[in-house]
């Protein structure tokens, strides 16, 4: 039992060495003002200038966050209509733009955001991501407390086309092609090559993946134990680069993941987690956290600086 102890005491000690070695601290992040206190969700650049962020309250309201120069200054938008909170956010090949959240509730516009729609899916559910793989065909996945998740085909007035169910929760959808895309939610991934009409289980487990960046077949994804997963063959091989359910490691749960290239990667998560990779994913830095809030999103903004994005309405710049 004194051995046992002992080794439990060794191993702690070597955890907080090799942790401090690789925390990299962060002189030039900055906190923004996004004139909103609500969670955020997703985040988007339609172009050099514009930016949108989707969030809310959950049962409560809705909200738009938007930048237009780049991301350094932000409005905010409540929609009281709405009254649900946003979760998916994508761009149609039209250019339209879709967000999806509690109750079927869809927002779109065809005016780059400035003007405001409302639709909803009839079936009520809780649509947590989108993709457009067509300009009149939108790919919508919900989860129900991660027991229960769908994949839900619509046309543009939000008629359902098909449905498919499952017994795990869907977290997101990643549409790289009009035949061809994938979901992925509670220790499952799924791929369809047949324009959507089958979607097969990839051989990948072991968390509930909550993000993906795809760049042609050459994917990164992550999950909320910390696990991060790499395929550069479209999903036929998978290779997991950090096992989030190992002792060895620190705990991190982790909500987006961005590759700026092949060996540059991001990813963000809970207690306001950013960690960063320079050698394709394999090993990861943590940055001294500067929030204990949760960090939802992150995406790259056109001059190459990063924006993180949480929940309290908190927006964030690193700039590189």
């Amino acid at each position: 039992m004194r051995r046992f102890g002992f080794l439990l005491y060794l191993l702690s000690v070597v955890l907080a060495v090799s942790c401090k070695k690789d925390v990299l601290h962060t002189d030039k992040v900055y906190r923004l003002v996004s004139n909103t206190t609500d969670r955020m969700n997703r985040m988007i650049f339609l172009n050099e200038s514009t930016c949108l962020v989707a969030g809310g309250e959950k049962y409560d309201r809705a909200t738009i966050v938007r930048s237009d120069n780049g991301g350094y200054t932000w409005t905010a938008g409540s929609y009281p209509l709405v009254g649900k909170a946003f979760y998916g956010l994508c761009i149609a090949p039209s250019g339209h733009i879709y967000m999806s959240g509690v109750d079927g509730v869809v927002l779109h516009s065809g005016d780059s955001g400035q003007s405001w729609q409302l639709g909803r899916i009839p079936d009520w559910e809780q649509y947590v991501g989108i993709s457009f793989p067509t300009s009149d065909t939108g790919v919508f996945v919900s989860t129900t407390l991660q027991r229960m998740g769908a994949i839900v085909q619509v046309d543009t007035n939000f008629n359902i086309i098909s449905k498919d169910t499952f017994l795990h929760g869907i977290n997101d959808v990643y549409m790289v092609s009009p035949s061809t895309g994938y979901v992925i939610g509670y220790g499952a991934v799924l791929k369809t090559t047949d324009f959507r009409r089958t979607w097969v289980y990839q051989d990948v487990k072991g968390d509930n993946f909550t993000a993906m960046d795809v760049h042609g077949d050459e994917i990164w994804m992550c999950g909320a134990n910390g696990s991060i997963f790499h395929t550069d063959n479209g999903g036929a091989v998978w290779q997991r680069l950090r096992n989030g359910n190992s002792l060895a490691l620190k705990h991190f749960a982790l909500r987006d993941i961005l590759f700026v290239d092949n060996t540059h990667g991001w990813a963000v998560g809970d207690d306001g987690l950013v960690i960063y990779s320079q050698d394709g994913g394999n090993n990861w830095m943590e940055f001294d956290r500067f929030t204990t809030s949760t960090l939802r999103a992150i995406v790259k903004c056109p001059n190459g600086d990063m924006l993180v994005a949480g929940d309290g309405g908190e927006l964030y710049r690193f700039v590189l």
